[in-house]
Formats: C-alpha cells, structure tokens, sequence
C-alpha cells in the first residue's frame, strides 16, 4: 500500500481531532474557518479527518485564528506535523491488525505509562515464553507463523523500557494474574522472577491489587493509559478478549485516571509487590 494511502494512525487523528475541537470551541463552521484560511471547507475536513499531512505553520496558523493561548498545546500538536513517519512497526503492517501498530506508535512517543491487568502480566513486561504460551493459547488458534510474529512484535514494544531515555512505567497487577500460570511452572515461575527484577529498576514501579482487598475498581479489561506532552492528547487502550480499542476524549480520560488512581490506593506497596511476588513464585 503506498504511504499516501496509509490510514491515519492514532497520533495523526488525534492531531484532527484537536484542531477541529478548537475550532468548535472558537464556535467557527469548517467553511468559515477555511475562508480566514484562505483555503477550503474540504482542506479543513481533511485535516481534521487526519487524512491530509499539515504543517506546523499551518497548525500555529490555524491555531491562532481559533484563539488557542495554550502554547504548550499548540507546540504538542505541531511535534505531530509533517506527515507519517515510519518506525520500526511499520515491518508488520499487513501482518498484524493496525490498533496493534497504533500502539507500537503512542508508546514510542510517551515518557510516562501507567497499566493496569487483572489476568495477564503487562505485555511490556512479559517474558519470550510466557508471550509465547499466551499467543499459542488464543481462541481462535494460531498457526505457528502468525504466533511468532505476535510474539517477536510485543518483545520488541519493550524497547521503550530500556535505553538512556527509558519510559517511565506504573504497572498495576491483580493477585489474580500471579497464579494462573500460563505455559506451566518453569515458564511462569520465570515470568514472575522477572517481573520482580523489572520492578526493581529505577523508572518502573510495580504493584499488586491483593485478593484480600476484595474489590477491583474496574471493568477487568486490560488498561494502558499513555501521557501524552499535555493531558488532552493522553490516550487510554483497553484491551478486551474481542478487541483492543483506544479512547481519548475528556471525560473517558478523567474518568481512567480515577480508575488508575483508585487502583493504587488499593494495591500494596511495591516492596510488599515484590515480596508477595516471590512468595507465589516459591510456591510454584
């Protein structure tokens, strides 16, 4: 597929999506905002849609004739100009469905994540063969290509954890997903073990919701909640058994960050994680 007819991605829509919210806030028709432009009610749609590359003058332009003040905004979205670069994601589209790509993307651009599972670990923090033995275990099955393919793509997500510049991460972790042990004793006693190491670095703190808490304020759908340069281009992907969708407008990333926020008022201490990480690991 040439790169002009790629579909938006995430990043690009949300780009639209904001303009044409400052544009409604300035209380402007797309007509009307393309006349002060000086270009057509087509052009604006097509920005707004995500579906035309725009500059980062035309953003400031574009910007200033909406009345946005709010610099720090304006300057996010013009880091997102310039049409669709490529990254290393790229190499499995058509292998792999587009939301999966979309988040290989916002991941690559955030310093700062916070996620929250109640039966699986973080994918970014798997290990090979519990990646592995959960990918080989989906209804529908796998061929053993398509498998490996997952497998290969959600290790190399981890990227974003190492380096010089390595992103800040919250994981937040039911009891639940300590015990089920996917892909056997060895295989989940060697998950856990790493999840302990992980949490021991600098930049990555995990915590466990413990059984004896008795509540857990969320829907069970796996959530990844990703900070953008300002709050109002935050991202949340919940990860369900049918699908991983992403949600971004105001209320519905107010309403995760409670959600978060809720969860680690209720999740023990990250020494107390890890000693009953251990713990569950010994007992394997």
């Amino acid at each position: 597929m040439p790169p002009s007819k790629l579909p938006p991605t995430i990043r690009q829509r949300r780009l639209g999506i904001e303009l044409r919210r400052l544009r409604e806030v300035a209380e402007l028709s797309a007509t009307e905002a393309g006349r002060l432009h000086g270009t057509t009610q087509s052009r604006i749609s097509n920005i707004e849609s995500g579906g035309y590359p725009v500059s980062a003058d035309r953003v400031r332009t574009l910007a200033r004739l909406y009345g946005c003040v709010d610099q720090p905004l304006v300057d996010a979205l013009t880091s997102r100009t310039g049409g669709r670069p490529r990254g290393w994601w790229d190499e499995y589209r058509g292998i792999l469905p587009e939301p999966h790509l979309d988040l290989a993307e916002l991941e690559h651009h955030t310093r700062r994540m916070r996620i929250a599972t109640a039966i699986h670990m973080p994918g970014l923090l798997q290990t090979t063969e519990h990646a592995r033995a959960l990918f080989r275990d989906v209804v529908p099955p796998l061929d053993p290509p398509e498998v490996e393919h997952a497998v290969s793509f959600r290790i190399k997500r981890q990227a974003v954890i190492y380096g010089e510049r390595p992103t800040q991460l919250t994981a937040i972790v039911h009891e639940a997903a300590l015990h089920i042990g996917f892909g056997g004793p060895e295989v989940a006693r060697a998950q856990l073990e790493h999840l302990v190491a992980m949490g021991e670095r600098d930049h990555i703190t995990v915590r466990v919701v413990p059984f004896r808490t008795g509540s857990y304020p969320s829907s069970g759908s796996g959530i990844i909640y990703l900070e953008a340069e300002v709050p109002q281009l935050d991202t949340v992907q919940l990860d369900t058994d049918t699908n991983a969708g992403y949600v971004y407008a105001q209320p519905q990333l107010i309403r995760y960050r409670a959600v978060l926020d809720r969860l680690e008022e209720t999740a023990l201490t990250p020494t107390e994680s890890r000693d009953l990480i251990r713990r569950v690991a010994q007992s394997m």
